[in-house]
């Protein structure tokens, strides 16, 4: 086969590629055109089950929900953040939306697709953190969710493959060259990719926390301390992370952006 029919093989899996839009761009204007292959309901169904795999396992372990106290804490702060969702996608408050808590001294949070939400008690603890920085936390967490950004990460990492095989293939280099190839593709397309979806679950975030009443702020204090922890970051070109200093330079201009939105949602809560 030619060189020009692989290249056209390739060229026709990566334009099977849909373009998609997620959510709304609410008032942190978040509006990127995303690119999925995988199909929403089969990759939402994976994840709920591995996610219920994982709570399983917690359960054995009895490191699931112990503690009674912490786990009423973030489900009281996820039931308020959660309604305010349908800002960035109608579909969200109705998801099938779990949380739990698992104790762990790992410094972790996250929000698996479909609304799966775990929280480690070793970030809560170790961080001291408290119910606006919880939020902070979850309202990112969450907005990769809303994002589906698991989804549209695993789409571009299999575009990515398939192109370089194909195209490997059609032009005859060999693995070291396919190598260097993939090497250059992860710090030129993918890891900015990770480091964009970061990006926007901390822009989307504030705004969730500042719509439910939380301190949009408290998203800066929690970086600050999470910089307190981690001498070792690599540099931002080969990290799927923001530097914690452009992370919270981004943070401060966009929990700025939503200050009114926490303001007037203060101004509804009752008083007492």
């Amino acid at each position: 086969m030619t060189a020009r029919f692989f290249s056209l093989l390739a060229l026709l899996i990566l334009s099977a590629c849909a373009q998609v839009s997620t959510t709304a761009p609410g008032v942190v204007g978040v509006s990127r055109a995303q690119y999925m292959t995988f199909s929403s309901d089969k990759f939402n169904q994976q994840m709920s089950a591995s996610y219920s795999e994982m709570m399983r396992g917690a359960a054995d372990k009895k490191s699931l929900n112990q503690n009674f106290a912490m786990v009423s804490r973030v489900r009281t702060i996820a039931n308020r953040l959660i309604p305010h969702t349908a800002v960035f996608r109608p579909d969200a408050p109705g998801w099938q939306w779990e949380v739990n808590v698992i104790t762990s001294d790992e410094l972790n949070a996250f929000c698996a697709a479909g609304g799966k939400i775990a929280f480690y008690s070793g970030i809560i603890d170790k961080l001291k953190l408290t119910d606006d920085e919880i939020a902070a936390i979850m309202g990112h967490e969450i907005s990769h969710a809303l994002r589906e950004h698991g989804r549209e990460r695993a789409s571009q990492q299999l575009g990515t493959q398939l192109g370089l095989t194909l195209v490997g293939i059609a032009a005859g280099v060999n693995q070291g060259q396919m190598n260097l190839a993939g090497d250059m593709s992860k710090y030129l397309y993918l890891l900015p990719n990770s480091r964009e979806h970061e990006t926007e679950a901390d822009r989307m975030g504030v705004e969730l926390a500042a719509r439910a009443g939380y301190d949009p702020r408290a998203a800066i204090s929690v970086w600050h301390k999470m910089r307190a922890t981690d001498s070792r970051q690599p540099p931002q070109f080969a990290s799927t992370h923001p530097s914690h200093e452009t992370r919270i330079a981004d943070l401060e201009a966009y929990s700025a952006k939503v200050m009114f939105l926490y303001e007037a949602a203060k101004a509804r809560k009752p008083a007492g």
